[in-house]
Order: C-alpha cells, then sequence, then structure tokens
C-alpha cells in the first residue's frame, strides 16, 4: 500500500522524535539504522527514503532534541518570572533531570560524541548552545553589561559538567553533592540585586 505524503512525513518526524531520544540513551554510533527504525515502529528500508544517511538523521535528531531542551529551560522559566535562573537551576540540577537519560539534556547526553561528528551535527550543537547562553545572559546581566556573556558562559559550563559528572558516580551522595555544589555556585556569581526577571531585548 502506498504511503501518503502526510504519513511520509508524520514517519519522519516519528523517526526525528525517537531517534532524539535514542540517541541521547546510547550515542550516535551505540545504535544502528535497525533498531532506530524499529524503535520508530517502522523498517530500514523505509531510512533511505526519508533521510540521505544516518549523518543527516543525527544532525536533524540533534536539532530537535536541543530544541526540546531550549523549550524547558523556558517552561521552567515562566513557573518563576520574578527569579527564572533558580527556576532552571532547581530543574536541571536535580537529581530526576539527572536520572533522565533519553529525555535530558543532549549536551550533557551528546557534547564529546557531536565533538567527533561532521559539521551539521556541530552546526545543531552550536545553534542550541546558542540558545541556552541567550536565555542565560538575560537572566544574569542586561544588554548594557558586557560581562553578561562571559557569565552566560560560565554558568552554562558549570551546569552542563555537574550533571555529566554526576551521572559519571555510582554514589549518589556525591551524585547529589555535585549537583547542590554547582547551583551553588551558579547563584553565588550573580551580583547583588542583579535583575533576573528576563531575557535581554
Amino acid at each position: 500500500m502506498r504511503v501518503t505524503r502526510q504519513q511520509a512525513e508524520e514517519n519522519r518526524q516519528t523517526v526525528i522524535d525517537v531517534a532524539s531520544r535514542l540517541f541521547r540513551q546510547h550515542g550516535f554510533d551505540g545504535i544502528g539504522l535497525k533498531d532506530l527504525m524499529a524503535g520508530a515502529g517502522l523498517t530500514q528500508g523505509a531510512f533511505y527514503k526519508q533521510f540521505e544517511s544516518k549523518d543527516d538523521l543525527a544532525a536533524q535528531a540533534s536539532r530537535r532534541a536541543l530544541e526540546s531542551a531550549s523549550g524547558r529551560w523556558s517552561a521552567a522559566a515562566r513557573s518563576n518570572p520574578e527569579d527564572p535562573l533558580s527556576a532552571v537551576v532547581d530543574f536541571y540540577l536535580s537529581m530526576g533531570h539527572c536520572a533522565e537519560k533519553s529525555d535530558g539534556c543532549p549536551i550533557v547526553a551528546l557534547g564529546s560524541d557531536a565533538a567527533r561528528q561532521g559539521p551539521d551535527v556541530k552546526a545543531a550543537f552550536q545553534a542550541g548552545i546558542e540558545d541556552h547562553l541567550e536565555m542565560l545572559g538575560g537572566w544574569v546581566g542586561n544588554a548594557e553589561d558586557a560581562a553578561a556573556d562571559g557569565r552566560a558562559m560560565a554558568v552554562l559550563s558549570t551546569m552542563v559538567g555537574a550533571v555529566l559528572l554526576s551521572r559519571a558516580v555510582n554514589d549518589e551522595h556525591m551524585s547529589k553533592r555535585l549537583l547542590q555544589a554547582a547551583a551553588e555556585s551558579v547563584l553565588a556569581q550573580l551580583p547583588a540585586g542583579e535583575a533576573r526577571s528576563g531575557p535581554r531585548q
């Protein structure tokens, strides 16, 4: 039976969604096309009708994962508009987020893998990282604050590193301490009275 264009596009989006989760769980090279397509409920033969290559899928899945991650940050920030950074820190540097291997932060899950991928995957990661930095920049400074960009980079690096390290150890107490120490460090970097109410215009 022929697949309609609409169904083909829906299948393609399903594959991208599934791949964005499975790549975070297994790494780009830790899962093959057969298992990726099976996860989407499709056969491997359908893959090349939808994507040029596994690298093409990796780039699109990375973009989807990073867009989802930015959306989660935005949702957390909206939950506490008076102090969006604290809301994002509470969500991101939590044991719950640390346990989300397939739906958690793609920068943590795939950052080292992305460094070994081609330019399209790196471009997706760069765009996602820039989105995160733009949000952070508004929470740690304002449009006239020349140091805000550097602080945003330090905050993102601290947060990503803390989740990465907390996932790498067996000791749950150490894992919690790593996340807590990072949260305290991030929030302590803000100058007293610094406005955190929204992104820079």
